[in-house]
């Protein structure tokens, strides 16, 4: 199979492509705006004990204060012990290192813990845990107990910390693994060198972004290539690769075409087609997506399907298709949760069993934690998917001013962003003086203010003008570029 990820970078935002055989499977994004800080390393100062809520603030130099509970101190987790009353482990102005577990979220601070986890491409390391672990995902006993045993005889006599396995290193060489377990311990020695010369509230260690970390978790044996279209992006990768993951190399290139890489690949076109509540299939069948906050439902419809002899025949074949597209919408959008999907009833049992097996075939291509159930008793298929991150209709739109929360729009800064990017195509299509730019108010007010430095670093490599007029007949999502 020939899986290629497609890499976009502009200063305002990451995003990559997953594609097999040419076809969008996932798709990341990650924007400088707001980047998560999950996997951070801090040196904070405690400013606040609570022992009513067993928990202390922390100051990390954010907005708002950290929280850390009692149950987040890896000290009293470790001895399988009790844990002692907070007020007895920590004091106002004790400075501490530790590490984000949750990202802010509206008024509520960021969630810490005191164990620092190191993340590597084959192994995880616990600098203050002496203990061994197999990813979960890797089920087959033998070969647990087999990479243990390798692992065990890799590990430095000095070692005081313990590792976690990860499903990449169960076709690591030796070699690989003792350069991954090399690694993590100088970025321990880094972070710790770090704390003792840095006065809190400190930054010790941010973890990867996104275009390194995708080399780094996501790649595998299956991956042909792998395509960055920003030149200073390429050699970055290029040179984390050499270091710590020479196999990537010959698979990275730059991609240096005048035709945006995403419009090429089509995938502009999946991005807009996954943020729509209706997915066409090709037998004239459809999907319609409805994503709430408690779970999200799968409606299957024959639609303009008239293919088959009878009607059993018809349904069936929908059914089998809608299982392979609903697996690839789930990689796609993202989705979490709990997920029902119902499927056009089915008098024949063997139907019913030969779409469910369809469906867990076609998701054993999703690296995602998830279960499925079999039919209920009224037909629908209920499953489960780990969230991992954000969905991409979170992630890209907001709840419509308009409708009231009914529907949903694409956010001011992702319209910045699509002009941006529309303004680039235009420059490279025309021999314009000058870019006249007709918006909604908000989205011209963005462009005025946060990312006028993304204007002018456009405007400035594209050599010409680009002025702004705010329409306030227009809708958010509505703009004009107008040729002078």
């Amino acid at each position: 199979m020939s899986i290629e990820f497609l890499i976009n970078c502009t200063p305002q935002e990451t995003r990559v492509a997953v594609t097999e055989q040419g076809v969008v499977q996932e798709l990341h994004i990650e924007r400088t705006a707001n980047r998560g800080i999950v996997g951070n390393v801090y040196l904070g100062r405690v400013v606040r004990v609570l022992p009513g809520m067993q928990s202390a603030f922390v100051d990390i130099g954010l907005e708002r204060t950290a929280f850390l509970h009692v149950a987040d101190i890896w000290n009293e987790r470790a001895n399988g012990e009790p844990a002692r009353s907070i007020e007895r482990l920590l004091a106002e102005g004790q400075n501490i290192t530790v590490q984000v577990l949750k990202d802010p979220l509206g008024t509520k601070g960021a969630r810490l813990s005191t164990q620092i986890s190191l993340a590597g491409r084959m192994l995880v390391y616990l600098p203050q845990d002496k203990h061994i672990g197999i990813s979960q995902r890797i089920e087959d006993e033998t070969e647990r107990e087999r990479l243990r045993e390798r692992l065990t005889a890799l590990i430095p006599e000095d070692e005081t910390g313990g590792y976690i396995v990860r499903t990449m290193a169960e076709s690591a060489t030796d070699e690989e693994l003792a350069a991954d377990i090399d690694y993590l311990r100088k970025l321990w020695a880094e972070i710790r060198g770090r704390a003792s010369a840095s006065q809190p509230p400190a930054l010790l260690h941010q973890d990867l972004d996104l275009a390194h970390r995708v080399l780094r978790d996501l790649v595998t044996d299956e991956v042909s290539r792998i395509l960055v279209d920003s030149r200073e992006n390429y050699q970055r990768l290029l040179a984390f690769a050499r270091e710590y993951s020479p196999k990537v190399v010959p698979l990275l290139a730059h991609y240096s075409g005048e035709r945006p890489l995403f419009d090429l690949h089509n995938v502009e076109i999946e991005i807009e087609k996954a943020l729509a509540r209706r997915v066409d299939l090709k037998s004239g069948g459809y999907l319609i997506f409805d994503q709430t906050e408690a779970m999200t439902t799968i409606d299957v419809n024959t639609g303009g399907f008239v293919g088959a002899r009878n009607f059993d025949d018809t349904i069936f074949k929908t059914n089998l298709e809608a299982a392979q597209a609903i697996a690839r919408q789930l990689r796609l959008r993202n989705l979490g949760g709990i997920i029902i999907i119902d499927f056009i009833d089915m008098e024949n049992l063997e139907h019913r069993n030969q779409v469910l097996e369809e469906l867990k075939k076609a998701l054993q291509r999703d690296h995602t934690k998830m279960s499925v159930n079999g039919f209920t008793g009224l037909g629908l298929v209920e499953m489960t998917r780990k969230r991992t991150r954000e969905s991409l209709t979170h992630l890209l739109c907001e709840p419509c001013p308009t409708c009231e929360g009914r529907g949903e729009v694409k956010t001011a800064r992702t319209m910045c962003y699509e002009i941006l990017r529309e303004l680039l195509r235009e420059a490279r299509q025309f021999n314009a003086k000058e870019f006249r730019l007709l918006a909604a108010p908000v989205v011209v007010d963005l462009f005025l203010d946060e990312e006028s430095q993304a204007l002018a670093m456009l405007s400035d490599f594209i050599g010409k003008k680009i002025s702004l007029h705010p329409e306030a007949s227009y809708t958010q999502e509505q703009f004009d570029i107008v040729l002078l």
